[in-house]
C-alpha cells in the first residue's frame, strides 16, 4: 500500500468498496420500487456473501399480513436458507433505510458484519431506540445513495396522501 491510500497497482481500496456499496445499493432500491408497485413500503434489501448476492428481498407486511415480514427479515431468512445455516458472518446487508429496532436484532442475531443502509430513518430507526442491538463487531455504513433511497420512500408517501 502506498501512502496516499492506493495498492500497488494504483486501485485506491476505499474508493473501490465505495463502488461496491453503491452497485449493490442500486440493487436494493430494485428491490425498493418492486415493493411500491406491489403496494408495500419501498424498503429493499439484499444480501452479499463473497461478492455474490444470496438473497434479495423487499417489505412484504401487507401481502404476508406480517408486521415483521421486514425487506432485512425476508433477506435473512432467505439467505440463512441459501448458506444453510443461521449465522451470517461472510456477509453484508444493504438496505434502502436505516433498519428498526426489530431488523437490527436480528442483524445482530444473525452475526451480519456489516451493514449498509442508504437512508436514516429518525423516526423508528434502532439508533434511536436500541443503538447497541446490533453485533458488538458489526461496522455500519450509511448515506450509500441516500438521496435515491429518501426519494423514493417520499414519493410513496405523498402519493398515498
Amino acid at each position: 500500500m502506498k501512502k496516499d491510500g492506493h495498492s500497488e497497482e494504483g486501485r485506491n481500496p476505499i474508493q473501490e468498496q465505495l463502488e461496491k456499496d453503491k452497485k449493490y445499493m442500486h440493487k436494493a432500491l430494485v428491490e425498493a420500487q418492486q415493493a411500491a408497485e406491489e403496494g408495500e413500503i419501498p424498503i429493499g434489501a439484499i444480501i452479499v456473501c463473497q461478492d455474490h448476492i444470496i438473497s434479495r428481498a423487499h417489505n412484504m407486511t401487507e401481502t404476508l399480513h406480517d408486521v415483521t415480514a421486514h425487506a432485512e427479515m425476508q433477506a435473512i431468512t432467505a439467505a440463512a436458507d441459501a448458506l444453510n445455516g443461521k449465522y451470517l458472518t461472510d456477509c453484508t446487508l444493504y438496505v434502502t433505510i436505516e433498519p428498526c429496532s426489530m431488523c437490527a436484532a436480528a442483524i445482530g442475531w444473525a452475526q451480519i458484519p456489516h451493514l449498509v443502509f442508504g437512508a436514516s430513518d429518525d423516526k423508528r430507526g434502532y439508533r434511536k431506540y436500541a443503538p447497541h442491538v446490533l453485533h458488538p463487531k458489526t461496522t455500519v455504513t450509511t448515506g450509500i445513495l441516500e438521496d435515491e433511497c429518501k426519494s423514493l420512500l417520499q414519493d410513496f408517501f405523498r402519493d398515498r396522501r
